[in-house]
């Protein structure tokens, strides 16, 4: 046998022996990391907190890299937060409403068609017009979710917080007040009370604003009335000018008021524009 053949057949026995030692070495690290992977993922479910501490620190990592990058600190659950809806998801009389609503307030239609789309909600739960209710927020204020009255009314409806804290508590306190749909509820639910105790719409306007034991609501009935009738022709399909006259519009009485007063009432000699649901109820 010649010596080249010998350089030959030791080479490729070299080639094999390195060949052999490479998958088994990686075979082996394969089943190391395998199962490196499956004692960690053990720890991470028998050790919760362990993996809680995980997720935070690497959020927080991805947040400094985020920064670093856009010069923003991210907040990946902030579109949930947010109060919002397509219009075009909205039934055609909803989007109607929202888009009038919009041009007229100024304020996005995104958040007004989740506001219109609650308001229909609470009016089918309540059996309240959502369009009395929209008109009530929109004299109340103008559709900011963070309004405040020199009297300490709030929010979309200028609900009275310190007289109906109570009503809060199921959505977390008194600041959920700031929220556009836990004050939309609550305030829903003090104006439902009005009118059933003043017996007609009217009558229940005064109450939520305040004005039970006055001759005079300053206009506040009326304004609010006026923008309903208005919003009713849009609900309709009618083209309808966003500022009218006021109309006497012919409302359907509500039912008789109860036997049982209202646990407080504010009576006040000069009324604040648009600071409504000073009624206590029970």
């Amino acid at each position: 046998m010649s010596a080249s053949t010998n350089m030959t057949t030791s080479l490729r026995r070299m080639i094999a022996a390195v060949t052999k030692g490479f998958f088994k070495i990686t075979h082996n690290s394969f089943a190391l990391i395998g199962l490196a992977v499956l004692f960690a993922t053990i720890t991470l479910v028998a050790r919760p907190e362990i993996r809680q501490v995980g997720e935070i620190k690497l959020f927080s990592w991805l947040q400094a890299r985020q920064f670093e990058v856009t010069g923003v600190v991210s907040d990946l659950v902030a579109s949930d937060r947010a109060t919002a809806t397509d219009p075009k998801d909205l039934p055609k009389q909803q989007a109607a409403v929202a888009y009038w609503l919009s041009r007229k307030y100024s304020v996005a239609p995104e958040p007004i068609s989740a506001i219109v789309s609650e308001a229909y909600n609470a009016g089918q739960r309540t059996k309240l017009d959502p369009m009395l209710i929209l008109a009530v927020m929109a004299i109340e204020s103008g559709f900011n979710p963070f309004a405040q009255s020199h009297v300490g009314a709030q929010g979309l409806m200028q609900v009275m917080t310190k007289i109906h804290r109570d009503k809060y508590q199921s959505f977390g306190g008194q600041f959920a007040a700031f929220d556009p749909l836990a004050n939309l509820r609550v305030g829903v639910k003090v104006l439902q009370d009005c009118i059933r105790l003043a017996g007609s719409i009217e009558g229940g306007l005064k109450y939520y604003v305040g004005a039970a034991n006055l001759v005079d609501d300053g206009g506040y009935s009326a304004k609010v009335l006026a923008e309903y009738v208005r919003l009713q022709g849009v609900a309709q399909g009618r083209q309808v000018p966003m500022f009218t006259p006021a109309v006497n519009a012919k409302l359907v009485p509500a039912p008789a008021a109860p036997a049982t007063p209202a646990t407080e009432v504010s009576d006040k000699s000069a009324l604040p524009n648009g600071n409504a649901a000073t009624v206590a109820l029970n």
